[in-house]
């Protein structure tokens, strides 16, 4: 019998294999000796921890889907603490929430090599903003490395591991969605044998920190020994052969980049024609900046173009370093981020790239005649149908939503829901029915109602609602609630349990009986339990009961003291253990749809717009999808007519068990 391995296991060194950038990491993690990685899922980083979970086993690894990002760090320091190599990833936006674990750890520093993995979102095409962490490593005064392409991804994350022991100090590297989410070719490294052995030694002196206790003090003194690893981090990165330069030894224009930007610099050139006038120096090391590397290319030219995602991080590095040194390499003409020559915001791409170098240069660029667009337009319009931001067919959220926005319109007085970051975010528009009217980070709606929900004494009378994900109760919804039940705010906080963290591919959290790595015996934490325990007026509902979740609605909003809890408990519809199980076979009696003709003024297509859910215009009545329609059965309960039926699915018996949320 032939035994599959995996590609990411695979022993032959010098071998070929296609990866997704993010595989690229997990595969260069495990050449640099990893033991312990923990993350918390968000896009575009989830697939490393994914990867880990795949083959952690195998490889006598611990891997974790932590709770929130800044406890994976801290699950990955008490490994680094131990011995034991470890990994952190995270989006963007989890270091921020890190951010106060990882000041203290850039003070006290680690044993065993930490690596942080940021991967970021220019564009903010599934993020709430396109934030910097290379500027959180400049608050931290940690290393950060920015990998060029898919090798890269893979060898400095296995460097990043001995640079990091080297400078006992976690190092951060830096990815994007353009490489984290495309995929290239990878040449393998050598596969070290699993650590097996952890031990905490903390019987040195104080301020000893490979043999004493960990920790940040005295903050001033540790601060200059800070100081001195980014110092000698700079001293390395001078050598680093992730730092390269390609073109002209004279060039009239210098492109200084790194990242993906490097790839979209190389391309314009190329497009352009210009590799005799034009020089690349790609920086891996971006921070702290190799000074003399810098210099030395510096001279060479007296334009200096800035090619990188998202703010001008660079080019004010530079910029300050060409000021101070400006008798040794000449006074500059800079292009870039500040000038205009390049958005402050958004993704980059060759032709951007492109259309600058064109400008600087002036050159005319063939670009397709107006007219082109224009048709390409039109024809995208009527060979491509319309689609818009909503839930999935079946989504218990949109179920919710109607509940809710038809308690509050029943009840009046401008209730409203605060909101934080998921699927459920979409009622901030249609999809939702308007009814979420903010709209910020993990566990801000209720931090937001409980402020709210204290301002009776200002006149205030407006019903106060939050809503956040299961997931995200774990992650950052806690806290906001015990603050509201412990001064006694008058809101109502709605948890949308869809059994996992769906946003980002059913990731599971605390609430669930599994774990990262497959295990299926994990105690889990009782939602409902939880906020009872906190002292919060706790109901359970099915959203797709909507009598009773608009019932408990009511009575919750009209009870005017103190914090309540309603948890909507129903499946993801997209989840692997509720996919292809529809609960009911829908129809529609076309005689009883009165739609236009005095009736509902199509309140199912036109309002409830669930994506299975058709207008015939032929008939003049509502159709079901069957390809689309997920079987709950919800739109049946919303038809004023009862032209919408349904009938339960005797198939969906079995599975009906496994699709509701335990």
């Amino acid at each position: 019998m032939v035994v599959k391995v995996h590609p990411l296991l695979d022993q032959k060194e010098g071998s070929l294999h296609l990866y997704l950038g993010n595989e690229a990491i997990v595969r260069g993690a495990l050449e640099g000796g990893v033991s312990v990685a923990a993350a918390y899922p968000g896009t575009p980083s989830s697939e490393i921890l994914e990867g880990f979970s795949r083959i952690g086993k195998s490889r006598h690894m611990y891997v974790e889907w932590s709770v929130n990002e800044k406890v994976s760090c801290e699950v990955a320091a008490a490994a680094s603490f131990s011995g034991l190599r470890s990994l952190c990833a995270m989006k963007q936006n989890g270091i921020n929430v890190a951010s106060d674990f990882l000041l203290h750890l850039a003070l006290s520093g680690i044993r065993a090599g930490m690596v942080l993995v940021a991967c970021e979102d220019p564009g903010a095409l599934s993020s709430q903003n396109e934030a910097e962490s290379r500027y959180f490593a400049r608050l931290l005064e940690v290393p950060v490395l920015e990998p060029g392409n898919f090798q890269e991804l893979k060898d400095m994350t296995a460097w990043a591991f001995d640079l990091s022991e080297q400078l006992h100090q976690f190092v951060i590297v830096r990815s994007c969605t353009r490489l984290s989410h495309a995929s290239g070719i990878v040449k393998l490294g050598k596969l070290p044998e699993p650590a097996d052995m952890a031990h905490f030694h903390f019987d040195g002196g104080l301020l000893d920190p490979l043999t004493g206790p960990m920790h940040s003090n005295p903050a001033s003194l540790r601060h200059n020994w800070q100081q001195e690893k980014l110092k000698k981090a700079r001293s390395i990165f001078e050598d680093s052969a992730f730092n390269s330069y390609q073109g002209s030894e004279n060039p009239e224009l210098l492109i200084i980049t790194g990242s993906a930007a490097n790839l979209y610099s190389k391309e314009a050139v190329h497009m352009l024609g210009l590799k005799d006038r034009v020089g690349i120096v790609k920086i891996g090391t971006t921070w702290p900046l190799p000074q003399d590397l810098v210099k030395k290319h510096l001279a060479k030219a007296s334009h200096i173009l800035f090619v990188e995602e998202v703010l001008p991080f660079m080019e004010e590095q530079v910029k300050m370093l060409a000021g101070e040194n400006a008798a040794e390499v000449g006074i500059k003409t800079f292009y870039g981020k500040n000038d205009g020559t390049l958005p402050m915001t958004g993704e980059l791409n060759p032709d951007i790239v492109m259309t600058s170098l064109a400008k600087i240069f002036n050159i005319k660029v063939d670009t397709a005649p107006q007219e082109w667009s224009y048709y390409a337009a039109v024809d995208a319009q009527k060979l491509v149908p319309g689609r818009e931001l909503t839930f999935c067919a079946g989504c218990p959220h949109r179920a919710s939503y109607w509940s809710i926005h038809n308690a509050l319109q029943m009840v009046g007085r401008e209730g409203f829901v605060n909101g934080d970051v998921g699927c459920y975010g979409l009622a901030i528009i249609s999809a939702g029915f308007y009814v979420m009217k903010s709209h910020f980070s993990m566990g801000s709606g209720t931090g937001l109602a409980s402020g709210f929900g204290k301002l009776r004494e200002f006149g205030m009378e407006q019903p106060v609602l939050s809503v956040c994900g299961d997931s995200t109760f774990f992650h950052a919804a806690m806290p906001a609630l015990v603050n509201a039940v412990h001064n006694k705010s008058n809101i109502i906080m709605v948890i949308l349990d869809n059994g996992g963290t769906a946003m980002t591919g059913f990731q599971p959290h605390p609430g669930l009986k599994i774990d990262a790595m497959g295990n299926s015996s994990m105690p889990a934490i009782n939602i409902e339990a939880v906020c009872s325990a906190i002292g919060a007026k706790t109901r359970v509902c099915d959203p797709f009961d909507l009598s009773a979740t608009k019932d408990a609605l009511l009575e919750f909003l009209e009870d005017t003291e103190g914090t309540k809890v309603l948890i909507l408990k129903q499946m993801c519809a997209l989840s692997p253990e509720k996919r292809s199980i529809k609960q009911y076979r829908m129809s529609v009696d076309k005689s009883l749809c009165l739609a236009d003709t005095c009736g509902c003024n199509r309140l199912c297509t036109r309002v409830f717009r669930c994506p299975g859910l058709r207008w015939d215009p032929a008939a003049k009545a509502t159709s079901i999808d069957e390809v689309v329609c997920n079987g709950c059965g919800v739109c049946a309960d919303i038809c004023p007519t009862g032209a919408i039926q349904k009938v339960k699915n005797p198939e969906a018996a079995k599975g009906h068990a496994k699709a509701t949320v335990s």
